[in-house]
């Protein structure tokens, strides 16, 4: 027993000591959860989550801190690619897109490839040795076919009718010639193509983005924004499609890979009116050159969703000025298209088309239809599936691509 006691006693002092220790690592470990200093550049990012569970992920350095509307989010561009073991997060580094000039050309490219059999065929046509009525007709064929519409088709025929009856050649060369010149007329090269994204009266140029379901809205926004980026532009924006699923977060996506931030709602469903309104006061507030706002497709024939429509853009107007209202076309719709553009034009005052998938031979001519029928300019066009597939349009070029 007496060999015992020593070992009891030194088992009790510890004891003692390890309790009094105990308080004093617990007092430590909340003061480090509670520590609210500049943490060192080697510690990892510590992600914060705000409205809901939405991740705000912190700006660079040279973005100024932007906050939140009550029920908004803005979701901040990533500044770096954070690890996946980083609190199971991973965001996307910040892309560099690329430049407009070198856009254009690969589209242009890639729009020459897809319509040589358009041009081809009405080259053979008009340098046939004899030109009579099955040859016109089968030109006329050849143009409704491309989606030009009944009134440019019968309005280049004549044409193409008097010029061969004047000047009485078949060469190709004076053919092409002929042909390029009445197209060129048709597309309107006069018709101003300016996007109005330009700062003015100490506020950002705001520009609406509408059209139907599926025509690639979001998409579109996400690769104007690069566009804008390419251009030096600072550029918010706005997610007021809060119908379809996954819509707001595949907006920030887009604006995540170039450095754009996203004002989004964190509740279902919500108002798209106010997240437009609130996405344009962020835009004013910080100070940005483009305000771009993506709407809820919409079926033409519905009046509540179209009467809607018109209330985003009412509400946008009483902070600023919609300085462009886009409207998404696909250009595989053809007439279809068309008749979605006349409804959309009653409901908000549409500046411009934007025609994506411009990828196949007989879809050109909707360019054309289009503009005749609303007098608006088709001011982009996308020719493919890739982030910079999306350029300004331009009439001779255009054009050129069809006849080569």
């Amino acid at each position: 027993m007496n060999d015992l006691l020593p070992i009891i006693l030194s088992i009790a002092a510890a004891l003692v000591v390890v309790g009094g220790l105990v308080p004093v690592l617990l007092k430590a470990r909340k003061s480090a959860a509670k520590y609210s200093g500049t943490r060192d550049a080697n510690d990892p990012a510590t992600p914060s989550t705000a409205g809901g569970g939405t991740l705000v992920e912190d700006a660079p350095a040279a973005v100024p801190e932007r906050t939140a509307p009550a029920g908004l989010d803005v979701l901040e561009p990533a500044t770096a690619e954070v690890e996946d073991d980083v609190a199971g997060l991973e965001t996307i580094a910040v892309e560099t897109p690329a430049p407009v000039e070198g856009r254009l050309n690969r589209l242009r490219a890639r729009l020459l490839k897809s319509n040589t059999i358009f041009g081809k065929g009405l080259l053979a046509l008009l340098a046939s040795d004899k030109i009579d009525e099955n040859v016109w007709d089968e030109i006329e064929e050849t143009l409704l076919l491309a989606d030009l519409g009944t009134e440019p088709t019968l309005q280049l025929v004549d044409a193409l009718r008097e010029r061969v009856k004047v000047l009485g050649t078949r060469s190709p060369e004076d053919v092409k010639a002929m042909l390029r010149e009445e197209l060129i007329k048709l597309v309107d090269p006069t018709m101003d193509r300016t996007l109005h994204v330009e700062r003015h009266a100490g506020r950002p140029a705001v520009v609406l983005v509408v059209g139907v379901n599926g025509v690639g809205k979001t998409t579109t926004v996400g690769k104007l924004a690069r566009v804008l980026v390419a251009e030096d532009k600072d550029v918010l924006l706005g997610a007021a499609d809060t119908f379809r699923a996954a819509a707001a977060e595949q907006l920030a996506t887009w604006g995540q890979r170039v450095g754009v931030p996203t004002v989004k709602s964190d509740i279902d469903g919500a108002d798209p009116a106010s997240v437009a309104y609130e996405a344009v006061k962020a835009g004013i507030e910080q100070e940005v050159d483009v305000v771009m706002v993506d709407t809820a497709g919409r079926l033409q024939n519905k009046t509540g969703l179209m009467d809607e429509l018109g209330k985003v853009k009412r509400v946008i107007e009483k902070l600023a000025e919609v300085d462009e209202v886009l409207l998404v076309l696909d250009a595989t719709t053809g007439q279809n298209g068309l008749n979605q553009a006349r409804v959309f034009a009653e409901v908000v005052n549409i500046t411009g088309i934007v025609l994506t998938k411009l990828d196949g031979t007989a879809k050109g001519g909707i360019v054309v239809a289009i503009q005749k029928a609303l007098g608006v300019p088709v001011k982009l066009i996308g020719l493919g599936e890739g982030p910079d597939d999306l350029a300004p349009f331009d009439a001779e070029g255009f054009v050129d691509a069809l006849l080569n």
